[in-house]
């Protein structure tokens, strides 16, 4: 791994200058790129995450998710790779400062909706081509001098239906998570406009809606509290921006903004008319009462003597009506009070954000019962009193005529996940018995098949895990059924010399069985095999090839001397086509036999060939001379 400071070269081209900004996922570094003469800015995984597949794959995410995105109000991203387990990302480098420090310096309501309306634009831009930030915050937004501001950071960012989050966890900063995206739901754009309402909100109020000790309080807030009004923190805010805030955080996304057009066409019809107080939807919370002042002191009394007693008579008269008021107050209370409360559903939460969720609405949590369900573990089954709506409403649990009440415990049952069990053993067991065996235990079986010389076809040769051993009910098992014997394939023989298919079928761990055969084929070659190529039989088998022997030869038998009629019938009774040449000769014996062949005697020949004899004749006399 290369070694990561200022002057070292990444992937031999970008070298680094500075140091300018650092984050939980990397550092990003001030560096030059002298193949096309400009500044980038190279954000580097840290090293301690390199190792890490998820956040190897959020980084690698954030490059595609921003890469895709050119707008005006979307930082730019060059490059991306990796070298020697070092993941970088090649970006424009941005001038100014953070939307986060402009807040915190001050913004006024106009300059606020301004800014607010250029993430609108880019983040618009991304959720029409399927991109979801998730993490949208004033230090994810860099405005320049001249008040453009470019939306950055797309490490969690969302591409169409990928995520790679797992199930409930939570991705994004608290203070500026959705409703939904802090339960661990569905995340969509609407998700992203609520984070864009929490900036306007801080933009124009100078704070977060939430504020609390720990995230997962934060988090509850988002949940379940409603936002004070900004301008009840701001008097300078709107009615109409009001409104325009409180839709943009309103708990229920289908009652949000459901575009960043909608949002953005909301702003800029409240800084057209700001006396318009419509269009809002949510409740807001409740101001402050406002503080009286107190009487002064009370005037001295003048006179005395029975004015004074008639003074005090009055006194006690008045004092008694008033308590008999009071009491009759009190009764009236206690008799007309509405005991009864409404319950949160918690149902499908883990316990501890139950828990959470219980307090926060002033409930306690009693009995916690937990019960073995194939369900993840920690989750909340019921409740009791069950949740309201759907149920009535409870009852408080209240002392002293109702007037001394207080919410009542809610009892959970929790599972405890699917629980474990022993693995029967299988092994020997026909397959439909294994499977029956397993299914009863609780465990989901899965069947793969292998040879086996020693265990029969269809029963069990073993299980993963193995019988006897302990391990979650609904986990797989994996049972290995015997198909028999292991099977070897007849190689193609024909067309081969007899000893390379005997040694073939030997190497396959077969039995070769020769036959010959007299052919028209050359001698030694297979021309015929059983069983066929291809075929798969048990290790042993005998596979029989049948070779050719060539054709029949024909003996040229010997008929030198023979009279010419028996050599004639000798040749034919050989097979062989005789032939007769005469050859005239001097001597006697000679004439009418056979005094030459060819082929030459025992000669092997194809039947049917031809064989030329010799047979002498005498010489004709010589012509006597005539008489003169």
């Amino acid at each position: 791994m290369p070694e990561i400071g200022e002057g070292s070269t990444i992937d031999e081209r970008y070298r680094l200058l500075r140091r300018i900004g650092s984050g939980g996922m990397a550092d990003v570094w001030l560096a030059e790129d002298p193949h096309l003469q400009r500044r980038v800015a190279l954000k580097i995984l840290h090293q301690r995450f390199a190792q890490d597949r998820e956040f190897v794959e959020r980084f690698r995410r954030e490059a595609e998710a921003a890469a895709g995105l050119q707008h005006p109000h979307v930082v730019a991203v060059f490059d991306r790779g990796d070298v020697d387990g070092t993941y970088y990302i090649a970006m424009q480098l941005l001038e100014g400062r953070s939307l986060k420090v402009l807040i915190d310096q001050g913004l006024t309501p106009e300059q606020a909706v301004g800014l607010v309306r250029q993430v609108l634009e880019g983040a618009g831009f991304g959720h029409r081509r399927g991109v979801v930030h998730r993490d949208l915050k004033p230090q994810n937004v860099i405005v320049d001098d001249e008040g453009k501001a470019t939306v950055t950071d797309f490490g969690i960012a969302r591409a169409g239906a990928s995520e790679i989050t797992q199930a409930g966890s939570v991705m994004g900063t608290p203070h500026y998570l959705s409703p939904e995206q802090a339960q661990g739901q569905e995340v969509t754009a609407v998700s992203d406009l609520y984070s864009i309402g929490v900036i306007l909100y801080e933009a124009l109020a100078g704070r977060v809606p939430f504020e609390a000790d720990s995230a997962v309080a934060i988090a509850m807030k988002q949940v379940s509290h409603m936002p004070q009004r900004p301008s009840s923190i701001n008097p300078n805010v709107s009615p109409a921006l009001d409104a325009v805030v409180m839709r943009a955080l309103e708990k229920d996304p289908g009652r949000r903004f459901q575009s960043a057009e909608a949002f953005i066409a909301a702003l800029d019809a409240a800084l057209k008319d700001p006396s318009a107080a419509g269009g809002g939807t949510a409740a807001f919370a409740p101001l402050p009462p406002p503080v009286v002042a107190g009487d002064g002191a009370a005037a001295a009394e003048a006179g005395n003597g029975e004015e004074d007693a008639r003074r005090k008579r009055r006194r006690r008269i008045w004092a008694l009506v008033a308590a008999a008021a009071l009491i009759g107050a009190l009764i009236g209370f206690a008799l007309t009070r509405d005991t009864t409360t409404e319950v949160p559903g918690v149902t499908g939460n883990q316990l501890n954000v139950a828990i959470s969720l219980l307090e926060q609405n002033g409930f306690k949590v009693g009995d916690v019962d937990r019960v073995q369900r194939d369900v993840a573990a920690g989750t909340v089954l019921e409740q009791d009193p069950a949740a309201s709506p759907p149920a009535g409403e409870a009852s408080l649990d209240c002392a002293f005529l109702s007037f001394f009440c207080s919410k009542p415990k809610v009892a959970l049952t929790v599972s405890a996940g699917p629980g474990s069990a022993k693995v029967p053993g299988t092994a020997g067991q026909s397959q439909e018995d294994a499977v029956a065996a397993l299914e009863e235990a609780g465990f989901e079986p899965q069947v793969r098949t292998a040879t086996s010389d020693d265990v029969e076809a269809g029963l069990v040769i073993s299980s993963d895990p193995s019988g006897g051993t302990t391990a979650t009910r609904g986990s797989t098992v994996t049972l290995t059924v015997s198909s028999g014997p292991k099977l070897a394939k007849v190689p193609v023989l024909v067309g081969t010399q007899r000893s390379v298919a005997v040694q073939q079928i030997r190497g396959r761990g077969l039995s070769p069985d020769v036959e010959e055969e007299e052919s028209s084929t050359p001698a030694g070659e297979v021309i015929r095999q059983s069983p066929s190529a291809g075929s798969e039989l048990p290790r042993g088998s005998s596979v029989t090839i049948v070779v050719s022997a060539g054709e029949e030869q024909a003996s040229v038998p010997n008929v030198i001397g023979k009279e010419r009629a028996e050599a004639v019938e000798a040749l034919r009774a050989a097979g062989l086509d005789p032939s007769v040449q005469e050859q005239q000769t001097e001597i006697p014996s000679q004439v009418g036999r056979v005094t030459d062949q060819f082929p030459p005697p025992g000669s092997e020949v194809e039947p049917g060939t031809g064989v030329t004899v010799v047979v002498g004749k005498p010489v004709p006399p010589a012509a006597e001379p005539e008489a003169e």
